[in-house]
């Protein structure tokens, strides 16, 4: 990254036009270290907490416990919460919008972001203690290049490596040069890769991976002991390992960690802590935001791009018309979805799921609420006797928002109906339900949200939307650098999805996680990310 485009960035951030969040992520992403960074605006990066932990002890965290798969294909951060304890990343993504490096030492990229180099971290060594090294990082990014994989999300994130004839990583894409240098060769640029490396299905396997996190070594401090789905996970403390990031994080105290399954009704969550049965949840919802404040435990909150959409899958009929599909956003409000949804904690969004605060959004103005338009288009397009039965899980703020939305079609005149799953089945065929509501979590890029949900070969595309336009102008925004500019092709990108009538997405959530008073470094990620390793209990 160029020195005075830091320096640029950095005076726009101080005179207001430009985010300290966003200048921190711009230039990070590009090779800026975080500490660099912060000076740039007269700051010092903010300190670890560290030094408060007391050594040992056993925490109990609230959380969903899924079933585990190749890292490559999960899809949900709390799989990676419990493996993150010894599969660790090449690249951290920080609660301040800093990217970080773990496993690499640091990265550079060049001008017209087509060549990458990236810098082992020197000292690093597998749990069996050999060491770990750019062949290693090679066989990782060989894996998720392959496009055959079943469900391998990061395969639409490394299209720049990739040989379309093949399905697999080109054989020019990828140079190791000794133990610590791997040099990138893009086909085309793509300023997301750093944010990708940082992104929970990218866990570093070791080359001998034979598809079960729960039965690899990894870098990490700790270990699996314990795994029941539904029920409840534990990692120890890996003696036996000298783990590498001592001096960089400070050691891991725990010894142990338990992430215990109490389904997806808050109410329960609450009962856990309030009896003592948890120290910490993984995410306070809804009306039990202010009912944990009783606790007196530590509440956290994080600005995030997370959100919920609801989307007609066009697969199906008759969300294959986009007068439909319009129909259905102009009868909803998103402003009385954000109160009635989430109580009202968050931003209202505007149908295009690119937020505020990526560094690369768009202001194209909100969406238009249209109850008699959006029955004029049902009408129209022939459907407006058809029954919309929306399907959400059994949670909190999904149901409530899909419960909202349901209302509102029937004010508007349509015919409108509820279908509840169990959080226990609700995901086995969520990408393939008509018409539902999914919840989306923070990335740190816009581009890379379109390029997980909405490019027409994305593994998470849920919409089944296809339009060559789109994937043309998302291919151009991924190789600009400047996120100024490549916002100008955002707009349209904004534009493309709204107009299409792709999701109903009505709010930015802010998410909160409480935490006893006694614990330390719990704090709520943007991604929802837990780290084992700054974990404890405060020092007495």
């Amino acid at each position: 990254m160029r020195h005075s485009h830091a320096l640029t960035l950095a005076a726009e951030a101080v005179d207001g036009r430009l985010s300290r969040r966003e200048f921190l992520t711009r230039a990070t992403s590009l090779g800026l270290t975080a500490g660099a960074a912060y000076g740039l605006l007269g700051l010092s990066a903010p300190a670890r907490a560290q030094e408060q932990r007391q050594d040992g002890g056993t925490l109990r965290i609230q959380q969903g416990v899924r079933a585990l798969k190749d890292p490559r294909a999960y899809d949900w951060p709390q799989m990676a919460n419990v493996t993150r304890g010894w599969l660790e990343y090449l690249v951290r993504y920080e609660r301040d919008g800093t990217l970080t490096p773990m496993l690499l030492e640091g990265w550079e990229i060049d001008e017209d972001a087509t060549a990458y180099v990236l810098r082992v971290r020197p000292g690093v060594t597998w749990s069996d203690g050999t060491p770990f090294t750019a062949e290693d990082v090679a066989f990782n990014i060989r894996r998720w290049c392959d496009r055959t994989a079943e469900e391998n999300s990061m395969a639409s994130r490394f299209a720049a490596l990739i040989d379309a004839d093949t399905d697999q990583l080109r054989e020019d894409a990828v140079t190791v040069e000794g133990d610590d240098i791997v040099r990138l060769s893009l086909s085309f640029p793509d300023v997301t890769l750093i944010a990708s490396f940082s992104d929970f299905p990218a866990a570093i396997v070791p080359q001998d991976f034979d598809g079960d996190p729960l039965e690899t070594k990894g870098t990490g401090p700790y270990r699996p002991v314990e795994y029941e789905v539904g029920a409840r996970a534990a990692i120890e403390k890996n003696t036996e390992h000298d783990w590498w990031g001592t001096d960089v994080y400070g050691p891991a105290t725990l010894d142990r960690i338990e992430f215990i399954d109490y389904g997806t009704d808050p109410a329960s969550w609450f009962a856990a802590a309030s009896a003592g049965d948890v120290d910490m949840v993984f995410e306070t919802v809804g009306e039990y935001i202010d009912i944990f404040d009783t606790l007196g435990w530590e509440r956290s909150e994080a600005l995030t791009s997370g959100t919920l959409v609801i989307r007609g899958n066009q697969n199906h009929e008759p969300y294959d018309d986009v007068r439909v599909r319009r129909a259905l956003q102009l009868a909803t409000d998103n402003t009385t979805l954000l109160e009635l949804g989430y109580s009202g904690r968050g931003e209202v969004a505007a149908n295009h799921h690119v937020a505020p605060v990526h560094p690369d959004y768009a202001d194209i103005g909100p969406s238009d609420y249209d109850p008699d338009r959006a029955m004029d288009l049902l009408k129209e397009a022939g459907q407006a006797d058809h029954v919309f039965e929306i399907i959400s899980i059994d949670d909190d703020w999904r149901r409530n928002t899909a419960d909202a939305a349901a209302a509102m079609l029937r004010d508007a005149g349509m015919r409108a109906e509820r279908r509840v799953v169990p959080g226990a089945t609700y995901w086995d065929n969520w990408t393939e339900y008509p018409l539902s509501t999914t919840d989306w979590g923070h990335r740190p890029l816009g581009v890379q949200i379109l390029s997980l949900g909405y490019k027409s070969d994305a593994a998470w595309n849920e919409t089944a939307f296809s339009n060559e336009a789109f994937d043309s102008i998302l291919r151009e925004a991924q190789g600009i650098a400047d996120a100024d500019a490549r916002s100008l092709l955002m707009a349209q990108l904004e534009t493309i999805l709204r107009e299409e009538g792709v999701v109903i997405q009505p709010y930015w959530r802010a998410t909160y996680r409480h935490y006893d008073v006694s614990v330390v470094g719990a704090e709520q990620h943007p991604s929802f990310e837990i780290h084992p390793y700054e974990l404890g209990f405060v020092r007495v």
